[in-house]
């Protein structure tokens, strides 16, 4: 989720290794160019028609126009311009996308979800504080339950200490909050942008991370939950771990869902953000779709997006929301993200990404693409970082 923001109390990273024009027009106007010819390093000259009896004064120094600073301020101001003339014309869109009222009946479908911190399966939680989520999560659309019960080890492996009292938070969940489901949110770095991390390319890691799905399964997770990034768009590794995933989940009767990241906001922007910054960031649409039929649930991370503004951010999970109904099919749970948590810093503005803004952005989407669209919902990130307001946005502007 980029998530190295979360830090689960004072718990470890939740997902293990993971990490986050000036006005040039000056004296353009209204002098008159200097001759292109004129050197700039010699010493002033007299004037020839002077009186050649009158001492000439010389121009103080940098008194006469350089030619070529002119040139290189105003070609400066072209390239800020071309740079930011696109830059607006997109905020200026997402604005607008922002505008309008959603149609009746785009609430809860009564299946969104929430990220649970690594604190529910180690010890830390006990019946008083499930029961304190239980009656959170009442009356609410909140169906599912990620709860961080790894991270993976880059090897694939998942070591049963992670998880160590599982079984008694699945247990009381479904005594607390019956029809509640409990999925493992299993995550890791992967070795896609640094020499350190998960290496998907190696069979055996493939295999050593269905061998940990058909542990946590065993234990009586009723999913299993992956957030693996940075996860480059087209990476056919990844899609055929997710088929033999599907596979475990499915004769096991569990869910397969996944973390997914953003869409191309314009076909292929993923290309050229990674080619100028080293980190492509989003998937194609054509990527996003090939991953979501191959799952029960795709979770958007449709935060951290660099929105300066409540309204752009808005508009910019309204695009998101309609770009991923698109390409997801119909038996498939699409979530879009709300940040239920709070930073400033560069790709995140708290000001910006707020739960309300978020809100209204996937009904406005889910309006104008698929306002019918059953399996469909929300997901919160993250319970440890969530307050009052958060939650007060979600069921004022979702749930009722």
């Amino acid at each position: 989720m980029a998530h190295d923001r979360t830090t689960d109390a004072d718990d470890t990273d939740v997902n293990g290794d993971r990490d986050a024009a000036a006005d040039a027009q000056g004296d353009a106007g209204g002098k008159a160019e200097p001759d292109p010819g004129a050197r700039q390093d010699a010493e002033p000259q007299a004037d020839p028609q002077a009186d050649p009896h009158v001492p000439q004064t010389p121009r103080p120094p940098g008194s006469r126009p350089r030619p070529r600073l002119r040139r290189l301020r105003r070609h400066a101001l072209a390239a800020v311009l071309l740079l930011l003339t696109p830059v607006l014309a997109s905020q200026i869109a997402l604005g607008v996308n922002y505008l309008g009222d959603p149609a009746d009946g785009t609430r809860t479908r009564n299946k969104d979800a929430i990220w649970l911190g690594h604190a529910w399966v180690d010890g830390r939680k006990d019946d008083a504080d499930v029961k304190a989520l239980a009656g959170r999560l009442r009356d609410t659309g909140m169906r599912d339950l990620y709860v961080h019960a790894g991270p993976l080890e880059h090897d694939g492996t998942l070591p049963a200490t992670a998880y160590a009292r599982a079984a008694w938070f699945i247990t009381a969940v479904h005594r607390e909050a019956p029809g509640v489901r409990v999925q493992a949110w299993l995550g890791d770095r992967l070795a896609s942008e640094s020499p350190n991390g998960m290496r998907l390319e190696r069979a055996a890691t493939r295999a050593a991370v269905v061998r940990s799905t058909r542990e946590i399964l065993a234990v009586g997770f009723e999913g299993a939950h992956f957030d693996l990034e940075p996860l480059h768009s087209g990476d056919r590794n990844y899609l055929a771990l997710l088929d033999t995933l599907h596979e475990v989940t499915r004769a096991r009767g569990a869910q397969l869902s996944v973390a997914a990241h953003q869409i191309d906001p314009v076909p292929g922007f993923h290309s050229f953000w990674g080619t100028t910054t080293g980190h492509p960031k989003w998937w194609s649409q054509r990527f996003f779709g090939q991953v979501a039929r191959r799952v029960d649930q795709i979770a958007v991370m449709s935060y951290d997006t660099m929105q300066p503004l409540e309204s752009t951010y808005g508009g910019y999970v309204a695009q998101q929301t309609s770009l991923a109904l698109e390409v997801t099919p119909s038996s498939t749970d699409l979530l879009m993200g709300l940040p239920f948590y709070r930073e400033n810093r560069f790709g995140h503005w708290a000001h910006a990404e707020t739960v309300a803004a978020a809100v209204r952005g996937v009904r406005l989407g889910l309006s104008r693409t698929d306002a019918d669209r059953e399996n469909f919902g929300v997901a919160a990130y993250v319970d440890f970082t969530a307050t009052q307001t958060d939650w007060a946005s979600y069921e004022k502007g979702w749930v009722r």
